[in-house]
């Protein structure tokens, strides 16, 4: 497992407000999508693309495109769906896929509620996109999820992410080919298995819930 935390100051920036308790929903969102951008940058490094014959106005050249099979996005629902318009504006050409998780507050476990994927993923880029890498069982088990279908390659995007949770995907996994894009790497879970300092339950300040 590899993994890249993006150290840029414009992701620094964009994160401080996020974490502030007095950012309202419609700024928390639209630094979401944002961040989102800049991660998606870093992640899809490792895009794979095929040569492609074209001419420009002034020469015929080679260039290169996006190569098929089509990579899938795959938000992890709910906090994941405002990562989504970021990602797709890099990468307009990729197919789109849903699985819906949540976490038990009692035990933290994930659980599956609902997937709209692909029946068979194989030879596939997939990028999953998940704000908070926590305790790491929702993001371990949704990779899990799309290698079982075939995928050969994903890359997991976050926002933030605590040492416990990533130690726990690594552990998982077991040597998959998996690449894990930080935008910052926090100091710890508390007792409830929420990020410190982190920024609160990313869905619910998404979508005015708090």
């Amino acid at each position: 497992m590899r993994v890249h935390v993006a150290d840029h100051p414009l992701i620094t920036h964009k994160l401080t407000v996020l974490r502030d308790v007095d950012t309202p929903s419609p700024v928390f969102r639209a630094l979401v999508e944002e961040l989102m951008t800049l991660l998606a940058y870093e992640g899809t490094r490792g895009v794979r693309v095929e040569p492609i014959d074209i001419v420009t106005p002034v020469s015929p050249t080679t260039g290169v495109r996006i190569a098929d099979p089509k990579p899938l996005i795959v938000p992890i629902l709910r906090a994941g769906l405002g990562m989504l318009e970021g990602m797709v504006k890099l990468l307009p050409s990729a197919e789109v896929g849903f699985l819906g998780m949540a976490r038990n507050e009692e035990t933290l476990e994930p659980t599956t509620y609902a997937e709209r994927l692909p029946d068979d993923l194989s030879d596939r880029q997939c990028f999953v996109l998940d704000p908070m890498l926590a305790t790491g069982g929702s993001l371990a088990a949704a990779i899990e999820f799309l290698l079982k279908r075939g995928a050969t390659d994903v890359t997991a995007i976050c926002i933030l992410a605590a040492p416990e949770g990533l130690a726990f995907v690594e552990e998982q996994l077991h040597g998959q080919d998996v690449t894990i894009v930080l935008g910052a790497l926090d100091e710890r879970l508390n007792e409830q298995g929420y990020i410190v300092p982190g920024l609160g339950d990313a869905g619910d300040r998404l979508y005015g819930t708090v």
